[in-house]
């Protein structure tokens, strides 16, 4: 084993290791036991051609050898700024003391993996005797597991996010183990590569909807019926099936069809959690929404949009005082207002919002009065998605008559909470504790009554410097 050179990989040798000069080769370390040569090959695909593979099984690492420096380099570059990820757990690439790999050329197997998967690449057929090794290679269908799904991930929404990486030509989903799942079949393998290196370990959503992703051991999806749960893009004259609604043709499989996400904003229904999931989604790179504007313009609103991120600034119109622009964190937290309380009512009113052109809210000039129109919230005590990561991005929920209470101090009552919520005129249908008494959920008669008593009762000093907290909740009592 004298060709592996400097490469087992412990801590001691790593400085050593990471000063190699940039080579074709490239050492990969702290690969998974089950890692097989596919995985390892399907690192380097995106950037280039791929010539040779050795694994070194027992050391959890392998050698991979790029057609060319360049290709090699531009790996390098780009994984060390994304992490890679083979079977969720993250690997170290660097370039190898090797400017080579030699290995046995008997190894057929390998050998005819790469085959297949350049053959694949550079646009050809692979001949038959190579279909067989690219089958076990490199399936063009994955297999899709959603972990934490706070929001509904439709057919559409997977269809639009993978559609960026090449032609999306069947999908079939699916509920396993309480799980949503689904298959997805690409026209073609390396599309299925790509994909899966690039969004395996992704949220859809802030915090939520995230991306597990392996490789099916199907080669093709057998689809019959076109309606919500699976669908052949090939075939957009397949039946619905038992009851189910139908395929729109609009959606049938076309070349065109990569633009990712881009109908959402315009044809959003005002509450439809996976439309705000797929807008949402722009975290994933969609087309047109990951640099959308931060700022809303909002008529007949009041600050119950803080449920759905951080107000930075708000600016009533001079004009017209029953519209404000209000400037969120960032694009996300406004889409996420936006689909959540457009067409919600208050104060006996429908709620308009919607994305403005704007990029920010100005402030007044010093000096200026502007009659206290413009307001900067930027360091409100008030803000619940300060922290990245916080437990609050997975308690994000549509308004509904079902409020969920926290920071309850020990000694106020279920009577006290009721009295408090039943004050600003709206009736408290029902009401549970948790265990610790710490938190409530507390049910108004009416959606309109609990987004005024949010508004009123919000960051409430219950005494003590305790301030009650209260959201929408997706659970009822």
């Amino acid at each position: 084993s004298s060709h592996h050179g400097t490469s087992n990989g412990s801590d001691s040798k790593k400085q050593k290791v990471e000063e190699a000069p940039p080579s074709r080769v490239l050492h990969i370390r702290k690969l998974p036991n089950e890692a097989s040569e596919t995985e390892v090959i399907a690192l380097g695909l995106p950037f280039g051609k791929v010539t040779n593979i050795l694994t070194l099984k027992g050391k959890n690492q392998a050698f991979l050898e790029m057609g060319t420096e360049e290709a090699a380099i531009t790996m390098v570059n780009y994984y060390s700024t994304v992490t890679p990820h083979v079977r969720n757990v993250p690997v170290f690439i660097q370039y190898s003391n090797h400017k080579e790999l030699k290995t046995d050329a008997g190894n057929q197997r390998t050998q005819a993996v790469l085959q297949a998967v350049s053959a694949v690449q550079s646009g050809g057929s692979p001949s038959s005797d190579v279909q067989e090794a690219l089958a076990a290679a490199s399936s063009p269908v994955l297999r899709i597991i959603i972990d934490n799904m706070f929001y509904p991930v439709t057919l559409d929404v997977l269809q639009q996010i993978f559609s960026k990486f090449g032609t999306v030509m069947k999908i079939i989903t699916f509920t396993k183990n309480n799980q949503f799942q689904a298959l997805l079949q690409f026209s073609d393998p390396v599309n299925a590569q790509q994909a899966k290196l690039a969004l395996d370990g992704q949220n859809i959503y802030n915090s939520c909807c995230t991306l597990r992703i392996d490789f099916s051991k199907l080669v093709n999806l057998n689809v019959k019926y076109n309606n919500d749960k699976s669908r052949d893009y090939t075939r957009p004259e397949l039946p619905a099936g038992d009851g189910q609604p139908s395929m729109d043709p609009s959606m049938a499989y076309s070349k065109d069809s990569n633009s990712l996400l881009g109908k959402i904003p315009g044809a959003m229904n005002p509450l439809s959690a996976a439309a705000a999931a797929a807008a949402a989604a722009g975290r994933v790179a969609l087309g047109g929404q990951a640099g959308s504007s931060g700022v809303l313009l909002a008529s007949n609103l009041n600050e119950e949009v803080r449920v759905y991120g951080d107000v930075q600034r708000v600016k009533i119109l001079y004009n017209k005082k029953d519209s404000a622009l209000i400037q969120m964190s960032d694009g996300n937290q406004a889409q996420l207002a936006m689909s959540h309380l457009n067409g919600q009512k208050m104060y006996g009113k429908i709620i308009r919002v919607t994305l403005s052109k704007h990029q920010t809210v100005a402030l007044p000039r010093d000096g200026l009065d502007d009659q206290g129109l413009t307001k900067d919230f930027g360091n409100s005590p008030l803000h619940r998605f300060k922290k990245p990561g916080s437990k609050n991005f997975q308690n994000i929920f549509p308004p509904s008559a079902t409020l969920h209470l926290s920071n309850i101090p020990q000694d106020v009552s279920e009577d006290d909470l009721r009295l408090l919520f039943t004050n600003g005129g709206g009736a408290v249908k029902a009401f549970k504790f948790f265990q610790d008494h710490k938190m409530a959920l507390l049910q108004m008669t009416t959606v309109e009554e609990a987004i005024q008593t949010l508004m009123d009762l919000h960051n409430y000093n219950m005494g003590g410097s305790q301030h009650l907290r209260v959201s929408f909740s997706k659970s009822t009592i």
